[in-house]
Parts: structure tokens; sequence; C-alpha cells
């Protein structure tokens, strides 16, 4: 059992029989009438992908989620599954790909650090790496000049995904964007 002393963000926990993760945690002191000190979260199920808040009070204790994290490389993704292949036992795996949420346009081919979450043995999400590395492969042409600006555009990489890059960023280069914030990192060489 955790307490929630315990929480912090990324933490799996079990609440009414569901597993959610979470991605926010606040804590509010107790007032001069009462003792009870307020742990203010907001969870993510790992089920279905939807975002609560819930206030616990201190003390409250909660499960831990039967979870189990495979490193897992992505294969290929059809109309409706996204297949991935166990990094030991060679064994295939799909998840549907609704159930992928946010980390979709983030799967590529030979994408590394992908983790595929089972819950009592069954795929039910995944965990990317906190950063990928994508080309470019539509973007307006370069300013010259805007080495030393701080302005942007939008670039479009091969995933389909859209993020602000600097202006002197061209198409055909490779980016590293953080997958848990989906802006760009830095250029890679």
């Amino acid at each position: 059992m955790l307490d929630t002393s315990d929480f912090k963000r990324g933490l799996l926990i079990e609440v009414d029989g569901k597993p959610w993760k979470i991605v926010d945690v606040s804590v509010n002191s107790p007032s001069a009438r009462s003792g009870n000190l307020i742990v203010r979260t907001k969870m993510k199920s790992l089920l279905d992908g939807t975002v609560v808040e819930k206030p616990f009070r201190g003390g409250d204790k909660v499960g831990e989620p039967d979870v189990e994290k495979r490193a897992s490389q992505y294969l290929y993704s059809d109309n409706t599954f996204a297949h991935f292949m166990d990094g030991e036992t060679y064994e295939q795996t799909q998840i549907a790909t609704d159930d992928l949420g946010e980390a979709g346009p983030y799967l590529h081919d030979g994408i590394e650090g992908v983790h595929v979450i089972l819950w009592n043995g069954a795929p039910i999400s995944i965990e990317l790496p906190a950063h990928v590395e994508l080309e470019i492969t539509d973007t307006i042409p370069s300013i010259k000049g805007a080495t030393a600006s701080a302005q942007t555009k939008p670039a479009t990489l091969t995933t389909g995904l859209v993020v602000q890059v600097p202006a002197y960023i061209e198409t055909g280069e490779v980016v590293r964007v953080d997958t848990r914030t989906g802006q760009y990192l830095n250029r890679v060489k």
C-alpha cells in the first residue's frame, strides 16, 4: 500500500480497482480549524486516458497496481492496432491505436526506449522515452540571419506531428522533440 506522502509525478497507483498515473500533485496545508492535510492530484487513467482531479486526505492509503513495463520495439500500425515486439521474448503485442492517445504521433520505425504497460497480463498502454528524433518533412524556407533571434516557425515531422522550431531549421534536418511537452529540444547533427 502506498501512502499519500509517497505521491509524486509519474507514480502509478490503483484507485477503485483501476490503474492511474499521477500527472500532478500538490499539498494543501491544514487550516487552523482542520488538522487534515489535503493532497490534490491530477491522475491519468492507464485504461482509457481520461484525466481526473482527485483530492486525498493526508495519510490515506491507495494500492499499487499490478502493472508490468516491458521494453518493446515499435513495429508498425494499421487502421486498428499498433504492433510492438517484446525485447526479451520476441512476442508481438498489439494495442488499439485509439488507446495510444497522445503517444501515437511520436511512434516511428526504429524508436528505442518504448515500454508496453501490461495490467494483469494484458497490454493497456505504452510509455515513450523522454525524447524522440524525427526528420522534418515540411517547413517554410530558413530565414537568413535568424540564428541570433528567437523566431520560430511550424515544421511537420515524418510522423505528421507539427512542432515549432527555430527559424534557421530547414526541411530534411533531424530534430529532437520532448515527448512529454511536444516541444522542440535541439537539432541532431
